[in-house]
């Protein structure tokens, strides 16, 4: 313990021994530090002149330079100033070319320094020489190095500009070089400016061959520009269109109908063929190309092909031509065969097919038509398709002809004898035929015998037994069915046929069987809204109204389930037949009820009678016959008890 204390004692002599040397050094560098302050202060004190007294007067010098007086001075100020332009970034000024070298352009634009342009923007001036003026877009006044900043390049893209929005708000003409074709178009030169001249836009006719005006210098007018894309659209056709519109005026105003006039074929379309008519363009429409008929006009006619048209009408206003070229030739009817008559065969092209019919061309621009009733005896019309198609060469039979209204019927079943000839002969009532489903209605089933002899089945002579809703749920289209002639109707040539009759009506015998009141088995075929369907014996099938298809628990029989009908109601002119399920129990509830009431009243009628007989003999009897009566009295409570 000792010796720690004499261990901290020694520790705190050191410390303080150590504070006091730091306390010394830090008081002798202050001291240094003072004294060089003095010493340094002393020194310049020394070495500064010497003011005089009074204010010194800091402009003394400035006053007495040149001796100039404060308005020489403004003036000379003001020379000065003149010698140099206010230059502003952003705008256009005219430089003059000071120096040319093999990298840049020097010029002085009137400002503090010089400015430099390069070169290659002077490559379309190859003769530019020192003391031409050009004009250049300041882009800053000076640069890290203090250099002016110019370009030529954006004064001409900015002149170009203002002239192209120039010429667009004014309606103006601009000149511009074809650079180079591109997808839809050229690309056009506008002073710098690239701009897009679309095919549609280059000549008033379609131009097929963009390539023979890319390196010329054309005309155009500003469509459209797109500031936003720096997009400029031109067009040259215009300008045509522009000076073909006095033509056009002149044209049209010596235009008559009937006036012949030469033509060249400038576009062909579906519908017709544009003519130019010398600075006018015609419709030729494709129904006055030809007398016959045509699909499309190139058949006809081609581009570039020089024809003569006549005027058949023109609108003043609207500068619409119509032209025609069938009509420089004579139609077709004049020169018809006059031998033709009603009655006279005739062989000719199907050129058209349509749903009421065919045309038959006889000769170009003579045609006939075929209607679909006159292409088979049958009576169940068809479509035109499964007779003829377009291009079939055919024999017909002229039906009408009307030569003023240009106008011919034809047929071709009259080429062939009419099945309803002797058709009594062949198909008479009664007698058994084969017939062709050829199609199906509500009512029923149209069916070919031969070709040409249709007749009907109704859906009510399909079948005795069966219920049938449509006809398809009995036969198909192209099935053979076996019929039985039933009505015969030569003058409307209609033909009224039977399948069912084929067999004996078996409605006569279900007449013995099915007799109302009797009761058989049958099995729920189908449920609906008012009533179920249920097959019985031999295929009969009877209705049970949904009030008697109630089982006796309560619930409606359901398909599939097999039970007992009673015979309600049997129709045999309409074949119906009316069946109750729920009128079987019933009635054997009923039945029960009534023998449980009888016998109720046969033991009342029993008992009154032994009443009457006991108080019969009570009348008689003694006093001692009481007990007779008593036995007799409890006999008979016992008998009631025991019916109970």
């Amino acid at each position: 313990m000792a010796k720690k204390q004499e261990a901290e004692k020694e520790l705190a002599a050191k410390n303080a021994e150590l504070q006091d040397v730091d306390t010394k050094v830090v008081k002798d560098i202050e001291k240094i530090e003072s004294e060089a302050d003095s010493n340094l202060i002393d020194e310049i004190k020394s070495n500064t002149w010497i003011t005089p007294e009074g204010d010194f007067d800091w402009d003394a010098d400035e006053k007495a330079f040149g001796n100039y007086s404060e308005a020489e001075r403004a003036q000379l100020e003001e020379q000065y100033a003149g010698t140099f332009n206010q230059i502003n970034q952003g705008e256009i000024i005219e430089g003059t070319v000071v120096s040319i070298n093999n990298k840049d352009v020097v010029l002085n634009v009137g400002f503090k320094s010089d400015g430099l342009v390069a070169r290659t923007e002077f490559r379309d001036l190859p003769d530019l020489k020192v003391g031409d003026k050009v004009d250049v877009f300041v882009e800053s006044q000076e640069d890290a190095n203090g250099q002016l900043v110019l370009s030529r390049k954006r004064a001409k893209t900015q002149k170009s500009w203002e002239a192209i929005n120039e010429a667009l708000e004014n309606d103006a003409v601009i000149e511009g070089f074809v650079k180079s074709r591109t997808k839809g178009g050229l690309i056009v030169d506008i002073k710098g400016v690239e701009a897009f001249l679309p095919g549609s836009q280059i000549d008033i006719k379609p131009i097929r061959d963009y390539d023979i005006y890319v390196g010329k210098t054309m005309e155009f007018k500003v469509v459209k520009i797109n500031h936003e894309f720096k997009n400029v659209v031109v067009s040259h056709k215009v300008l045509i269109e522009d000076d073909l519109e006095n033509q056009k005026s002149e044209i049209v105003a010596k235009l008559e109908k009937g006036q012949v006039l030469e033509g060249t074929v400038k576009n062909i379309t579906d519908f017709g063929v544009f003519i130019d008519l010398g600075g006018v363009d015609g419709l030729l429409h494709i129904t006055d190309i030809s007398w016959g008929r045509i699909e499309h006009p190139k058949e006809v006619l081609s581009l570039d092909q020089t024809i003569n048209v006549v005027v058949l009408d023109f609108d003043d206003e609207k500068k619409r031509i119509a032209l025609g070229l069938k009509q420089l030739s004579e139609h077709p009817w004049e020169s018809l065969d006059t031998a033709l008559e009603v009655g006279s065969k005739v062989k000719g092209k199907v050129v058209t097919v349509a749903d009421y019919g065919a045309f038959l061309e006889i000769i170009p621009g003579v045609e006939g038509l075929i209607h679909v009733s006159e292409m088979s005896w049958s009576q169940n019309l068809r479509s035109p398709q499964e007779f003829l198609k377009v291009g079939d060469e055919v024999e017909a039979q002229i039906l009408t002809l009307d030569r003023e209204e240009r106008k011919m019927s034809l047929g071709i079943k009259q080429l062939t004898p009419d099945p309803w000839q002797n058709i009594t002969e062949r198909y008479p009532i009664g007698s058994k035929q084969t017939a062709v489903v050829k199609n199906m209605t509500n009512f029923g089933v149209f069916v070919e015998l031969e070709d040409g002899i249709d007749g009907l089945i109704h859906i009510s002579d399909l079948s005795w037994s069966k219920k049938i809703n449509h006809p398809n749920e009995f036969t198909k289209v192209g099935e053979t069915l076996e019929v039985v002639v039933l009505e015969l109707d030569e003058e409307n040539r209609k033909l009224s046929l039977g399948h069912k009759q084929l067999e004996e009506n078996p409605w006569d015998t279900f007449e013995t069987i099915f007799t109302e009141g009797s009761i058989h088995e049958g099995t729920v075929i189908k449920v609906g809204d008012k009533g179920d369907i249920v097959a019985l014996q031999y295929g009969v099938e009877g209705f049970c109204p949904s009030k008697h298809s109630i089982k006796e628990d309560g619930a409606a029989l359901k398909v599939d389930d097999v039970t007992d009908f009673k015979i309600i109601e049997f129709n045999k002119e309409n074949k119906r037949l009316v069946i109750s399920h729920s009128r079987i129990w019933e009635e054997a509830k009923e039945e029960a009820r009534k023998e449980e009431s009888n016998s109720r009243k046969k033991d009342a009628k029993a008992a009154s009678n032994a009443v009457k007989k006991v108080k019969e003999s009570v009348e008689k009897s003694t006093l001692g016959d009481l007990d007779i009566l008593a036995q007799l009295k409890e006999q008979m409570e016992g008998d009631e008890k025991k019916s109970k």
